[in-house]
């Protein structure tokens, strides 16, 4: 029966919202106390937040109990981009929200249970400020768009979690993952840039092929359109943080160990898989505004767009947790996410429907141009994060943490988009738990990311007047626990 509870509640909270994470789109934390520790969580108990750290953590809830965690996040990212002698152009995309919910249970040796939470995500809202609606940052073009860009990636679980205690110092643990995603995008492309994409070869950020490039010439000399100015791949539900235009849905898992080493010492690891998603597939429009004889023409395309083959990489982790004392336990995880193989490359694929409201988009349908596959290149690196961090229970009550999480840059500079500026480094972390009775307690964490700059050598208006992102963040979570 409580089983069913809990899987209605999760049916009633919906899609988790849009996660704005640090560790590339990863978080730096999963569940208050283990980022209250800097993220570390491989080999002591934190939790059903086990569901995704390690799910042989799950074994320290004491057998013939129950442990029920309903918590919530805030990410506030500070996203600032730049051209030098341009006004720069600030995100407006400073709150994001995030539940989160776990219930697990053991029986015996095994543990079983359901959980739900946003695994990550990234984004700005630079709404249709000049520095990327005119086009500058595109390789110059001044030409006024007015158009809007701005971008929403989430990426949430439900895991159902099954663990097994071997023995008394070994226990394994596993989940099978329900996987969906959801991206909102507004960009704006200048003429320039797009022609370059569109030479043979395209250009360092990317390229672009289909009939809509191989027919533009018999388009151009239909409509006597001498110049395009600009383009704008628009598919967005707007400031909506809890649906998007383009969604997913797939399958993922991990599997973890816990070995209790010694008195007081714990070894946890954990392997993620890459995900099995399908490709992100939803409906908006392509615009394009052409110059032509009367002026300007902006012609909305409406179609179907795919974001071809996006996955959450392949994860793999060990820690260890040394409890010195009654009062102190230290902690320590090193993880390996593997964004090289997963964010390659960037590939979007739109196909226009047969019949347009607009008559010259129907026109340009009709001559054949109907397809634009767009590929921006990411070559993002693999990450190595160090999470390290303390607790120390100041009473029976009260316990205090503190931590930090120290990861290189997945980006290139050179790669590096306004739109997806998932470039922060470091986290410093903090939080507390604090026991109401034995049953029932609340947890808090707190992180700092301080500022990290980026300049794409790309993306540039002149010689030397090049784009500058800069990015950091504050976040917290919440939880509350009862036990059972």
């Amino acid at each position: 029966m409580k089983m069913k509870k809990i899987a209605a509640l999760l049916a009633a909270t919906g899609a988790a919202s849009s996660a704005f994470a640090t560790n590339g789109m990863d978080m730096e934390g999963y569940g208050p106390v283990a980022t209250g520790m800097g993220g570390a969580s491989f080999a002591y108990d934190n939790g059903t937040a086990g569901l995704i750290n390690n799910p042989a953590t799950l074994a320290f809830i004491p057998t013939g109990t129950a442990r029920l965690d309903i918590a919530v996040g805030g990410l506030h990212p500070d996203v600032t981009s730049s051209m030098p002698g341009m006004p720069a152009a600030k995100s407006g995309g400073t709150a994001y929200y995030m539940p989160a919910i776990g219930y697990v249970r053991k029986t015996g040796s095994f543990g079983y249970g359901v959980g739900l939470m946003s695994q990550g995500g990234m984004g700005t809202e630079y709404g249709d400020n000049p520095l990327l609606s005119n086009g500058y940052s595109m390789m110059g073009n001044p030409t006024a768009s007015g158009q809007s860009n701005r971008s929403e990636l989430g990426v949430g679980r439900v895991m159902i979690p099954l663990t097994f205690d071997v023995s008394d110092k070994l226990s394994l643990g596993g989940t099978l993952d329900y996987v969906w995603g959801g991206l909102d995008i507004q960009m704006v492309m200048s003429g320039q840039m797009f022609n370059a994409f569109a030479t043979p070869g395209g250009t360092p950020l990317g390229s672009a092929t289909g009939t809509m490039v191989s027919n533009l010439p018999a388009v151009m000399g239909a409509f006597h359109i001498s110049d395009v100015n600009w383009a704008q791949f628009d598919f967005s539900q707007g400031t909506n943080k809890m649906k998007q235009s383009l969604t997913t849905t797939g399958w993922a898992g991990n599997f973890g160990f816990l070995w209790k080493a010694a008195p007081g010492i714990s070894i946890g690891g954990v392997y993620h898989a890459k995900t099995s998603l399908g490709d992100m597939e939803g409906h908006g429009t392509l615009k394009m505004n052409a110059m032509t004889p009367a002026g300007a023409m902006t012609v909305p395309i409406t179609g179907n767009l795919k974001v071809v083959d996006f996955q959450w990489p392949e994860t793999y982790g060990i820690g260890v947790a040394f409890q010195v004392n009654d009062q102190l336990m230290l902690a320590a995880d090193y993880k390996r996410i593997g964004w090289a193989d997963a964010m390659k490359n960037f590939s979007m694929s739109f196909v226009a429907d047969a019949t347009q409201t607009d008559p010259a988009a129907q026109g340009m349908v009709g001559l054949g141009a109907n397809a634009l596959n767009a590929t921006l290149v990411q070559n993002w690196k693999n990450q190595d994060v160090l999470m390290i961090g303390a607790s120390y229970k100041m009473s029976p009550a009260l316990t205090l943490r503190a931590g930090a999480n120290l990861a290189n840059n997945p980006i290139p500079d050179e790669y590096m988009n306004p739109l997806f500026p998932a470039i922060v480094k470091n986290h410093y972390t903090a939080g507390f738990g604090y026991g109401f009775s034995p049953v029932s307690s609340i947890d808090f964490a707190f992180s700092y990311a301080p500022e990290v700059t980026a300049t794409n050598s790309n993306m540039c208006a002149a010689a030397g007047v090049c784009m500058t992102t800069k990015h950091s963040q504050t976040n917290w979570q919440l939880m509350y626990s009862q036990r059972f």
